[in-house]
């Protein structure tokens, strides 16, 4: 987390600790945050569920403002190495946006309340955190683009540029949908099947 250790000071000189111990913040926070609002949650609350003194919770953060910046980070930061790893196999162009499109939509299962959370209280951060936040996004949604487009180029996809941006934002709400309309999806469709249903939706649309 390069970007979040030099955007938020720490008491703690031991940067692997830091690291350790907001990670652990991060999953103390978030179940508050699903549960009460961020607005709601206190600090001394987060404390409390993280199992630390309101004292030494400050030697890893400054405000509760900071500790929604470190959630945002996180979500995007894991997000996005373990999509980059799911690319770097030898596939066709095709088959690599349906591999990407399936472990995006995996990963997003696996941090549902994360997801969940960032599109209830993105609004709460201060604009240069919000800024970033939404620097994050558009940078995963290059992915897919970057993907859609060689496809183009090797006339195995059948639009455009301009239309290749949509195509990938839609990739993104599509796949951020399996949580925030998850009493929706979830009960109607299990993963893999959502999974298929979208991507062949997407694959098909398009080529």
């Amino acid at each position: 987390m390069a970007n979040s250790k030099a955007r938020i000071a720490s008491n703690i000189k031991n940067e692997e600790l830091v690291n350790i111990r907001r990670q652990e913040l991060i999953n103390a926070a978030v179940k508050l945050f699903v549960e009460k609002g961020f607005h709601k949650t206190t600090v001394r609350e987060i404390a409390k569920e993280f199992g630390m003194s309101m004292g030494a919770l400050y030697d890893y953060i400054r405000t509760k403002e900071d500790i929604l910046f470190l959630v945002c980070d996180h979500i995007f930061k894991s997000v996005s190495n373990k999509l980059e790893a799911s690319l770097k196999s030898e596939k066709d162009t095709k088959e690599k946006l349906r591999g990407a499109i399936r472990d995006y939509f995996n990963i997003i299962d696996s941090i549902q309340d994360y997801t969940l959370l960032l599109y209830q209280e993105t609004k709460s951060l201060n604009r240069k955190d919000r800024n970033y936040v939404l620097s994050k996004e558009m940078e995963l949604t290059k992915i897919f683009e970057n993907i859609i487009n060689q496809g183009i180029k090797e006339k195995t996809f059948k639009i455009d540029r301009r239309t290749a941006k949509i195509v990938a934002n839609n990739i993104m709400v599509q796949g951020q949908m399996w949580s925030f309309r998850r009493w929706v999806a979830q009960k109607n469709f299990s993963l893999k099947n959502y999974i298929k249903i979208q991507t062949d939706l997407i694959i098909n649309s398009i080529s």
